[in-house]
Order: structure tokens, then C-alpha cells, then sequence
């Protein structure tokens, strides 16, 4: 008898997750029977694994936004539910709240959230609050760029771009000074996102050209990619050729590459002398490139 009840009482569970994947994959079933498929899919988010949990929140999020938001906070904060999938839980609190009709109530328990002893908390919740337009955020974010927790700290970075506030800019850039080695690196990382200030963005990539730092060199050449044209930029590239990073060396190589044979004349005694570099990645761009200019 014992067994049986068992069978009895799995079987609901069983049939309400095959419910909610039916739902996942096929979006025309779910779209004319929503007014049954989102209180179902709501059961089923504590019931289904990270994959299934994933599936259903975008599901949600894309088709019943103001049913989902509170679900996603408290899945968000639940210290018993997976570390990814309260992390899913805040990407799409941050893509759902600004399109909600009233969300200040949420977005007062997520400011307060930013005061919380636990990190992971913090951590989440500056990441759901960072979406554009949400300037009531600013100030408590940026608060959080000297949270003692370096994670924290890149998360408020991330959050604080996303508002897509050109006005933030300078803050950033002067944390860009300051900051910790790691706190510089996701700043870098994030300062292509403000696209009217492309010229002032692109000084700071060239500027990091020259740092100390070969990490954060390696960065500023990966990432002045995206803002700039390489063939506008060919003594930059040039430079490179000769950093004693093997990284830089290499992917100033692999840009150069990409440009039409005339656009690397002048460049060939550069290119031949890394024929020979002690770094075979750097030697097998160099016969890349030599043989762009050969074609």
C-alpha cells in the first residue's frame, strides 16, 4: 500500500511538468490557452530542474510579465533555490520591470535589497535594477561601487551601464582611475556601451594601450575593436606589433589581417620580423598576414 501511495502522489507532479513542457514547446498552445498555462507554469517553476526553470522564465517573461515579476523576486531571494537559477531569476527581473505597470513596490524591496548582510543578494539585486531609464537606481548603485565585495562592485559596474545614462560616464571613469585591478577591468569592459561618447571611450582604450598592466592592455586592444575601425588606426596596430605581451602581438596580427593587401603596405619589414618570434600563435598570424599582402 505504501508504494501505491507513493505512485499517487508523484504522479500529479509528473503530469503537471509534461503540462508545462508542452507549453515550452509549442508557443502557439501556450498563446491561445494562456489564461490556463501561466498559473500552470507558475506551479511548475518550484517543481522543475535548472533547465525547465530557465525555459519556463523566458516563457513568462516574453508573455506574462506582470504575472512573473513577484515569482522571479522571490525565487531571486529564496536562499534554498540554486545559486544559477536565482541569478537567471534577477536577468530577467531586470529585462520584465521595465515594462510593468506599477513595479515601485518591487523596486523598493530591491533598493533595500542593496543593504543586505548576504552578498549574493546584493549581488542579484543590483543586477535586476539595472535597466535603462531606471535613474531612481543611480545613486544606490553607484554606492555599491565601494562595496567591500569585488563582485558586488562589478555587478554595480554592469547595473550602472545598463541605465544607459551618459552622465554616468565620468563617474565611471574616474573608478577607472581608483578602483581595484578588477573593478578597472569590467569598467573596460562596459565603457563601449555608451555610444555618444565614442570618440571619449576610444581616448581611454588608446590610453590602456600604454598601462603597465599586459592584462589590462590586452583588454583595451580587445575592446578598442569594437568602437573603431582597424584600418583607420594602422599605427596603433603597428605598435603593438612590438608589445612584449605575445597576446597583443598576436591579435594586432589577426586585425591587421582582416584589411585589404593595400591597406598593410609599409607594414611588411613589421610583419616579417615576427616570422621569428619566439611565440608560435604570434609566428602563425605573422604568416597569416604576410600571406593577405602576398595575395
Amino acid at each position: 500500500m505504501s508504494s501505491n501511495k507513493k505512485i499517487i502522489n508523484f504522479e500529479p507532479q509528473e503530469r503537471l511538468l509534461e503540462k508545462a513542457q508542452k507549453y515550452i514547446d509549442d508557443v502557439a498552445l501556450f498563446v491561445d490557452d494562456k489564461k490556463n498555462a501561466v498559473p500552470l507554469l507558475l506551479r511548475a517553476l518550484k517543481l522543475a530542474d535548472r533547465r525547465l526553470k530557465h525555459k519556463i522564465l523566458l516563457m513568462l517573461g516574453g508573455f506574462a510579465k506582470q504575472e512573473i515579476a513577484w515569482p522571479l523576486y522571490q525565487m531571486m531571494t529564496d536562499p534554498a533555490e540554486d545559486e544559477d537559477v536565482r541569478h537567471d531569476a534577477s536577468i530577467q527581473l531586470s529585462v520584465t520591470l521595465p515594462f510593468l505597470k506599477d513595479s515601485q513596490k518591487l523596486i523598493d524591496c530591491l533598493l533595500e535589497d542593496l543593504k543586505r548582510s548576504d552578498t549574493e543578494i546584493r549581488v542579484n539585486a543590483a543586477f535586476a535594477l539595472g535597466w535603462e531609464g531606471n535613474s531612481q537606481a543611480a545613486i544606490p548603485l553607484i554606492e555599491l561601487l565601494y562595496d567591500p565585495d569585488i563582485q558586488v562592485q562589478q555587478t554595480a559596474v554592469n547595473a550602472l551601464s545598463n541605465l544607459r545614462d551618459d552622465r554616468i560616464l565620468n563617474l565611471l571613469l574616474e573608478r577607472l582611475a581608483h578602483g581595484p585591478r578588477e573593478q578597472k577591468r569590467t569598467i573596460l569592459f562596459n565603457l563601449w556601451r555608451f555610444y555618444s561618447k565614442r570618440e571619449e571611450v576610444t581616448a581611454v582604450y588608446l590610453k590602456y594601450l600604454e598601462h603597465e598592466d599586459e592584462g589590462l592592455r590586452f583588454d583595451a586592444l580587445v575592446l578598442l575593436g569594437s568602437v573603431i575601425e582597424t584600418v583607420d588606426h594602422i599605427d596603433v596596430y603597428r605598435k603593438c606589433l612590438k608589445d612584449p605581451e605575445p597576446r597583443i602581438r598576436e591579435l594586432a596580427l589577426k586585425n591587421l589581417a582582416e584589411l585589404e593587401a593595400a591597406d598593410l603596405a609599409g607594414l611588411e619589414t613589421d610583419i616579417r620580423h615576427l616570422m621569428s618570434d619566439p611565440e608560435m600563435k604570434v609566428k602563425q598570424a605573422a604568416v597569416k598576414a604576410l600571406k593577405k599582402m602576398n595575395d
